[in-house]
């Protein structure tokens, strides 16, 4: 088995505020706060996976402030045309992270089953004020891509060296990714943490399923980062500072020579 690379690519950069980004009022809630947006991909000599979509054009405009290039053309700049990919992990169905799944016509989706339930099961009706976090284009391309759409429960491989794992607390099926990779394990957090301060300060960001599920996703993606520490959260601006860059927006998380 061949270890990956694992790259960050920023497709949007927002200004907001620390209250929309950590639960609960303190004096700094009105504190300006960066935000920024990410897919992930993980590369090796045998596979593409790429883990998000990111949203789609036609949703990034109705986003105030938001600094934005398409996903997709983040991934032709590093030389990754979504027309061929194979594998595309959704981490959940927030519209921010599975937006432009109709770019990616040959892939096969990975999602857990009990994210595309709570969506569409026999509460969705009923959860409007979690709605628009939703791009209900992606069901309707889900639903077309059929036995592209790998429903899974729990832990899975994806390929051999990239695991899902189910962490719940952010969504109802929020999972996490870790990858096998040269300078040891790299775990892409994603929305289980939004930002370093999360999992460090122990302090969970406002949207959540959750609140034990939450801190139950904390411990699971330390857990699973155990020996390398590598914790890669969904939308941390230093990221971008944190590791070295590779391509324009793109940072490599750890490859070959480390990280």
């Amino acid at each position: 088995m061949s270890a990956f690379e694992v790259y960050a690519l920023c497709y949007g950069r927002r200004m907001g505020y620390r209250g929309e980004h950590f639960l609960g009022y303190g004096r700094d809630s009105a504190e300006p706060h960066p935000t920024a947006y990410y897919v992930w991909l993980a590369v090796s000599p045998e596979h593409t996976v790429v883990v998000d979509a990111g949203i789609r054009a036609e949703r990034a405009q109705g986003v105030p402030g938001l600094d934005y290039v398409e996903p997709v053309r983040l991934l032709e700049e590093f030389g990754v045309d979504a027309r061929t990919v194979e594998h595309v992990v959704l981490t959940h169905l927030h519209y921010d992270h599975c937006g432009a799944v109709g770019e990616f016509p040959r892939a096969r989706f990975v999602v857990q089953r009990s994210e595309v339930d709570y969506w569409t099961g026999p509460w969705a009706k009923r959860i409007e004020r979690e709605r628009w976090l939703l791009d209900e284009v992606v069901l309707e391309h889900l639903a077309a891509a059929g036995e592209r759409v790998r429903l899974v429960d729990g832990d899975a491989e994806v390929v051999p060296g990239l695991s899902v794992h189910l962490v719940g607390g952010h969504t109802a099926g929020m999972q996490v990714v870790r990858v096998e990779t040269a300078g040891g394990a790299v775990v892409l957090a994603s929305d289980a943490s939004h930002f370093h301060e999360n999992i460090r300060n122990d302090h969970p960001a406002p949207l959540l399923h959750s609140m034990t599920g939450v801190y139950g996703a904390f411990d699971r993606v330390t857990e699973l980062a155990a020996g390398s520490g590598l914790v890669v959260p969904g939308h941390d601006p230093e990221v971008l500072a944190r590791y070295p860059p590779a391509a324009g927006r793109i940072v490599r998380i750890s490859g070959p020579s480390g990280s």
